[in-house]
């Protein structure tokens, strides 16, 4: 059995740390380099996000769809049942609810 990581990581902090050194030392520690570097990961946070949604609505439409096909037989065969029960039900009340209708 794995265990977990008891530390998972935020997207944003994944993307903070992937700068590496020298990118971070060009940023130096100015205020408008730190703007700068919040600006970078809020771009690249909004493209991932985008590409993450689409990517996401295209795989659960295939589940559902996957899904839909897998019980389409299951569905099929219970409707087969269900009217056929209803047939019958209605043909048996019929031949009660018309006994005079025969001896004509």
């Amino acid at each position: 059995m794995t265990i977990p990581p008891r530390f998972v990581p935020t997207l944003t902090e994944v993307v903070q740390g992937t700068a590496g050194p020298e990118v971070q030392a060009g940023f130096g520690n100015a205020p408008q380099a730190d703007a700068m570097q919040r600006e970078m990961v809020q771009r690249i946070l909004m493209r991932v996000d985008v590409t993450l949604e689409r990517r996401l609505r295209e795989a659960v439409g295939r589940l559902v769809l996957e899904q839909i096909q897998n019980l389409t037989p299951m569905l099929r065969e219970q409707i087969e049942i269900t009217v056929a029960e209803t047939v019958l039900q209605a043909l048996a009340q019929e031949e009660q609810s018309a006994p005079g209708d025969k001896e004509q």
